[in-house]
């Protein structure tokens, strides 16, 4: 059984009297443990891509079927339902919430899911990213790296089936990168996670099983990483 199938997906948008595209019949499956990147320029479509396989846009044309549920005649409040049963994100600017504690943001989903012991489970996940000593913190009093650990330890907290991560070491230096996304691969392959990743960066992207890249809306390859070329 696939965790996320995506069927001849298009999307378009109406600007100044015109129709703009994009994404363009865009079709691929993930298997469970799958580790996939969606890779190409700044305004190629890959976010747009993200967003419509987390239920968090609609199509205009075309299937997502997430853990073969298909999102496309959901409400949003239904889909709203599957990401927190089915997903967790990364996002490039941490996308943490500014009034609550580094613990606090990591139990989040645990409270949304109605969990008990979700203090405990958080404060493991914040030692498991090398925050445990952090957890009363704020996010204004972390750095970059700091923050994006704990969006991490966030993301695994409802142990999801499938993980988007757009752009996540699109804020931090090369040394920190390279400690959260270490971090990232081994959190993913314990849990056992399908990991969609969004990025420019080809290094970044070789480190998965499979690399689609998009230019102006539509695939133009579909490879293993160490095809992958410049």
């Amino acid at each position: 059984m696939s965790i996320l199938r995506v069927e001849n997906l298009s999307k378009t948008y109406q600007s100044g009297g015109r129709s703009l595209t994009v994404l363009d019949n865009v079709s691929f499956t993930l298997q469970p443990g799958d580790t996939f990147s969606i890779v190409g320029p700044s305004g190629s479509g890959k976010t747009t891509l993200l967003g419509l396989c987390a239920g968090l846009d609609r199509a205009s044309s075309g299937s997502v079927y997430l853990n073969e549920i298909q999102l496309d005649n959901l409400s949003e409040d239904q889909r709203a339902a599957v990401r927190n049963q089915y997903v967790g994100f990364i996002f490039q600017n941490f996308q943490l919430l500014p009034t609550l504690t580094a613990l606090e943001n990591v139990m989040v989903p645990l409270e949304l899911r109605g969990e008990k012991g979700a203090a405990r489970t958080a404060q493991e996940l914040l030692e498991r990213v090398g925050l445990g000593q952090r957890g009363h913190h704020y996010p204004t009093q972390l750095s970059g790296g700091e923050q994006q650990r704990v969006s991490l330890a966030r993301a695994f907290a409802n142990r999801p089936k499938l993980l988007f991560a757009d752009e996540p070491t699109g804020n931090l230096d090369a040394d920190t990168s390279a400690t959260v996304v270490d971090l990232l691969f081994e959190l993913n392959r314990e849990a056992g996670t399908t990991l969609v990743l969004v990025t420019h960066d080809l290094e970044l992207a070789s480190r998965t099983q499979r690399v689609i890249r998009i230019k102006g809306g539509t695939v133009i390859s579909d490879t293993k990483p160490e095809r992958l070329t410049v």
